[in-house]
């Protein structure tokens, strides 16, 4: 599944990187400074959009496949400093209180434990750093789609990486201890409509205080 998934991803989701996914990615990806993690980075389609001073940029992917990719766009992107880990975000191999800002889009999903792998998220940061997040999320305001996405996540899990349709992220970001700054809810578009409905912002780590555990 694995190889499947490298080989057809970026094929798979062209059409909504063209129509939307891009412009939201430069948007916030933009104005990020010092030193950034990206979780689950696939294949690579966030690299075009880091700005080119920041003093470092980690991408933590477990899927041998997919890193084999994520590698091949970092080389032709000359971002040849880029670091490029093995690490489930369920059980980052990183320390405490280490990154500036943290990045996930279309990853948690698919984690098997979404308040596991938010926790580990605010684990890493530093007080005051940033969570960037672009998932896509439950239909909470449409109620005959979110009944379609509860009967098909069986098996959508299934074939696709066990990615889940009916996830609440945005109250997981929220439990876990962040303080959210801007979240904005919009249709992917060109997608299957099962995974239309995105959430993307920023929440921080608040500077002192309560800790996720």
């Amino acid at each position: 599944m694995g190889r499947l998934m490298a080989a057809v991803y970026d094929r798979y989701t062209q059409g909504s990187e063209l129509a939307c996914l891009r412009y939201w990615r430069a948007e916030l990806l933009r104005e990020l400074t010092g030193q950034v993690l990206e979780v689950g980075a696939g294949t690579g389609l966030n690299l075009p959009y880091y700005p080119a001073a920041l003093t470092r940029l980690v991408l933590s992917e477990p899927d041998l496949h997919m890193r084999r990719k994520l590698a091949e766009k970092a080389r032709g992107q000359s971002r040849d400093q880029v670091e490029i880990v093995d690490a489930s975000l369920e059980a980052l191999s990183l320390p405490d209180d280490t990154f500036d800002a943290v990045v996930a889009t279309l990853v948690l999903c698919s984690v098997p434990r979404l308040d596991r792998a938010v926790a580990e998220i605010y684990r890493v940061l530093k007080p005051g750093g940033r969570f960037v997040f672009l998932e896509h999320v439950a239909a909470e305001d449409r109620p005959r789609r979110l009944a379609w996405q509860h009967r098909v996540e069986p098996f959508w899990r299934a074939i696709s990486g066990n990615c889940h349709l009916t996830r609440r992220t945005g109250d997981a970001i929220a439990t876990a201890g962040f303080t959210m700054v801007a979240i904005k809810r919009e249709s992917m578009r060109k997608a299957w409509p099962l995974v239309r409905p995105t959430i993307r912002g920023v929440a921080l780590k608040p500077e002192s205080g309560w800790r996720a555990t």
